[in-house]
């Protein structure tokens, strides 16, 4: 019952976050529907037993949109963040309404759900390492084919993340005026 919950509230979250990132127009809107998008593919990860999978999602991809956040805020100068009531009137930023609260609430409650589920594996004190409804734990067998079987491309691809970020660096760099 708690794994069936727990995909259907993930599959509507990632379905609805989808399609937000693709209608909105506020960057920053759409990196917080990423976020949620994120968080329920992690919570779909966690019901199919791809544990590690599932940690991965939460650990670097949310924590990139995070930095995506940043570097959305640092690039357009954050002018756009600013209704022109709260310009006119001197008002303090918003932090949403009902609908926005409501979708931080349910991206919250899938996000402890899919926390619950990935803890409760590791708490779980059982002999033979199995998660939830008998899967074989994944962190396993991927560190063996990782160590193992697919090396070369687990080091071309920290190479290319590596090129990646000196391309970033190169490009946000200040530039000189002559």
């Amino acid at each position: 019952m708690f794994l069936q919950f727990l995909f259907i509230s993930s599959a509507i979250l990632t379905l609805a976050c989808t399609v937000a990132v693709l209608v909105t127009k506020n960057l920053m809107h759409s990196c917080v529907f990423l976020l949620g998008t994120l968080v329920g593919m992690a919570g779909l990860y966690a019901t199919l037993g791809a544990d590690f999978v599932a940690v991965t999602q939460i650990m670097v991809y949310m924590g990139g949109v995070v930095i995506l956040m940043l570097f959305a805020v640092m690039l357009t100068g954050g002018k756009d963040f600013v209704s022109r009531a709260q310009n006119l009137l001197g008002l303090p930023a918003s932090m949403g309404n009902k609908w926005t609260y409501s979708m931080g609430i349910f991206v919250g409650v899938v996000f402890i759900l899919t926390n619950v589920k990935l803890l409760s594996s590791i708490i779980k004190t059982t002999p033979t390492k199995t998660i939830g409804n008998d899967f074989p734990s994944t962190v396993t067998q991927l560190g063996h084919l990782l160590v193992k079987d697919h090396v070369l491309a687990f080091e071309i691809s920290s190479v290319l993340l590596l090129g990646a970020l000196v391309g970033a660096a190169i490009i946000a760099r200040p530039r000189k005026q002559n």
